[in-house]
C-alpha cells in the first residue's frame, strides 16, 4: 500500500471495511516503514511482527479500528509473553504472563499490535532515551530528541509507522513530544 502513511487510523479501518485493503496489507506496509526508518530513528524497542501476523491470520475483530496497526509504549502495560522492560536494564528479563485490560480493549477495537516503543528509564525523564536502548531520534531533525517519555510513540506516528500509538502522560510524557 503505497500511500499508507497518508491515512489516519479511522481512514485505514474504513478501507478495510470497504474491502479496498486487507489487514495483512496494512501490517506489511507498517513493517516496511519500520524496517526502512527505524534503524535510524530507534523508536521500536520490541518488534512484534510475528505476533501481529498471527493475530491478523486469526482474524481481527470488526471494531472501529479493524486491522489498523498500532504500537504500545513499553511502560507499565503488560502483554503476555512479551518483555516489559520499561526502558530499564533492571527489568530487561521481565516477561509478564497476563494481559493488561487496555491491551484487551485495543484488540477488541480491531487494532493490531506490531511493537513496543521506546521510553526513558521508568518513564522518568522528558526524553525517549535510556541506557538500555539508547536515544530515539526526532524524525524531523535527527540531531534533536522527540521528547518523552512517550517519544517512541510520537516517532512511530510522526514517521508513519502506525497512525495511532499508545502513550501515557503523567508529567508531560506525550505533551512534550506533541510540543516538540
Amino acid at each position: 500500500m503505497e500511500d499508507y502513511e497518508n491515512y489516519d487510523g479511522l481512514g485505514l479501518a474504513t478501507l478495510v471495511r470497504q474491502g479496498e485493503v486487507t489487514p495483512e496489507e496494512l501490517l506489511e506496509a507498517a513493517v516496511a516503514r519500520i524496517d526502512r526508518y527505524d534503524p535510524t530513528l530507534n523508536a521500536i524497542v520490541t518488534p512484534m511482527f510475528d505476533e501481529a501476523r498471527r493475530a491478523v491470520h486469526a482474524g481481527v475483530p470488526p471494531g472501529p479500528f479493524q486491522g489498523v496497526p498500532y504500537c504500545l509504549k513499553d511502560l507499565d502495560i503488560a502483554v503476555p509473553g512479551v518483555p516489559l522492560r520499561q526502558g530499564a536494564a533492571l527489568f530487561e528479563d521481565f516477561v509478564p504472563v497476563y494481559e493488561a485490560e487496555i491491551v484487551t480493549r485495543y484488540r477488541r477495537a480491531g487494532l493490531v499490535l506490531i511493537g513496543k516503543t521506546a521510553t526513558s528509564e521508568m518513564g522518568l525523564a522528558p526524553t525517549a532515551a535510556s541506557r538500555l536502548y539508547g536515544p530515539t531520534r526526532n524524525p524531523w531533525n535527527l540531531e534533536l530528541s522527540p521528547g518523552g517519555s512517550s517519544g517512541g510513540a510520537a516517532v512511530a506516528v510522526a514517521a508513519g509507522y502506525t497512525p495511532v500509538a499508545n502513550a501515557i502522560d503523567g508529567g508531560g510524557s506525550i505533551r512534550i513530544p506533541a510540543a516538540w
